[in-house]
This record gives C-alpha cells, sequence and structure tokens, in this order.
C-alpha cells in the first residue's frame, strides 16, 4: 500500500472540509431566499444544458453523481413539483428520459442569482484567475484520472 504524506492528508481532509461547507452554505442561502435546493438545481441544470432539454436517467445519474436509486427519487420529487417530465425511450422501452418543463427552467432562472451569490461570495472570491485555472487543471486531472479506471 502506497503511503500519504502528511500534505496529501491535509489537501485531502481541507478539499472535503471546504466542500461540505460550501455545498451547507450556498443550499442555506437557497433555502432562505425559497428557491429550490442545490441538489435539485444539479439535476435540472444537467438537463438545461442538455441536447433537447433531455437526459437518460442512466446519463442524469452519472452526470450528477447520484445512485441508480437516488436519481430516480430526484427525479420523481421533480416530476411532482412540474419541474421535468418523464418519457420511455422509444428505442429501449427499458429506458427512461428526463426532460426540463418550463416550470423547471423558471426555477433555474430564479435560482441561480442566490446561486451566483454563493460561488461567488464563498469560492471565487478567495481565488485569483491563475489559482482558478489551476484548480481546473488539478480537478480535470483527478476527474479524468478516475473515469479512466472505470469499467
Amino acid at each position: 500500500m502506497t503511503k500519504l504524506s502528511d500534505l496529501q492528508i491535509r489537501a485531502w481532509r481541507n478539499f472535503i472540509t471546504s466542500h461540505a461547507l460550501l455545498i451547507d452554505r450556498i443550499d442555506s442561502e437557497l433555502a432562505a431566499a425559497q428557491q429550490i435546493p442545490l441538489h435539485d438545481y444539479d439535476v435540472l441544470i444537467e438537463l438545461a444544458e442538455a441536447p433537447d432539454h433531455r437526459l437518460r436517467l442512466s446519463d442524469l445519474a452519472d452526470r450528477v453523481v447520484l445512485t441508480r436509486g437516488g436519481i430516480t427519487r430526484a427525479v420523481k420529487k421533480l416530476e411532482e413539483a412540474g419541474m421535468l417530465t418523464r418519457e420511455a425511450d422509444p428505442q429501449d422501452r427499458r429506458g427512461v428520459y428526463a426532460i426540463l418543463t418550463e416550470q423547471g427552467h423558471t426555477a433555474l432562472s430564479k435560482a441561480w442569482s442566490v446561486y451566483a451569490q454563493g460561488i461567488m461570495a464563498h469560492f471565487a472570491r478567495h481565488l485569483n484567475e491563475s489559482e482558478a485555472q489551476q484548480l481546473i487543471t488539478l480537478f480535470e486531472r483527478i476527474i479524468l484520472g478516475i473515469r479512466a479506471t472505470d469499467g
């Protein structure tokens, strides 16, 4: 087993702590502004950015890092709220698409200003452009490394 250095452990701990604090803070700010939770925002933004505002549930789960059961619950909740609809895949009846509705798009638009303010206040203001680019490079390397080892 490879030994982790004290610096690597410290970097990991700071990463997970900052991530947890950021998510909690921004989610609290969205709730205080009576906007959709960050978890719902993440599901809806993936649909908004997808071609035709639709994704197979399995692809959506991969993009928002949810289990199949987690995405099913999230989609059901958002469908009940009128923010997306589900449609069977005409090519493969076992597959189901989630499709963003106008109501979902409106919820995203309304939440964005609060979300953007949170990103700026709690994350971006602590980074200059060079540091932001370094983070992008490092996180992309980690993401690609993990995905390269996936089946």
